[in-house]
């Protein structure tokens, strides 16, 4: 049974960091590419960032281009979101999934960790 289980979560300021963490567990995950959602309180959960396993290509959402950068440790099975230059609006609480492509769809996405908040203050 594949699980992913997200850290790093809390609260920042505006212009602060944080780095989240997905470590995953019991599952062929070299093939899949990993990818980080939100969901903010009231709307529906969007797309941030997918990385692949292997050759490590990346996408971003245009709302985070620049600040947030994703990252994987084959080793450790664990996949890296650090978000840099906070916004208020990236209050949310992050997913990471696991797809057997690189998409940035929802509905593409096999297993989800269980979430992490964040929540950015002004």
């Amino acid at each position: 049974q594949a699980q992913l289980v997200e850290s790093g979560g809390g609260l920042a300021q505006t212009g602060g960091s944080l780095r989240l963490s997905c470590a995953a567990s019991g599952g062929t995950f070299w093939r899949y590419g990993m990818g980080w959602f939100r969901q903010a309180p009231g709307k529906e959960r969007e797309f941030v960032a997918v990385i692949a396993w292997t050759a490590g290509a990346t996408r971003y959402a245009d709302s985070v281009k620049g600040r947030f950068t994703i990252s994987r440790d084959n080793t450790k099975k664990t996949v890296y979101l650090q978000m840099n230059n906070l916004k208020p609006e990236d209050t949310a609480v992050y997913y990471c999934a696991a797809s057997s492509t690189l998409s940035e769809v929802e509905r593409f996405y096999d297993y989800w960790g269980q979430g992490t908040q964040v929540t950015v203050s002004s």
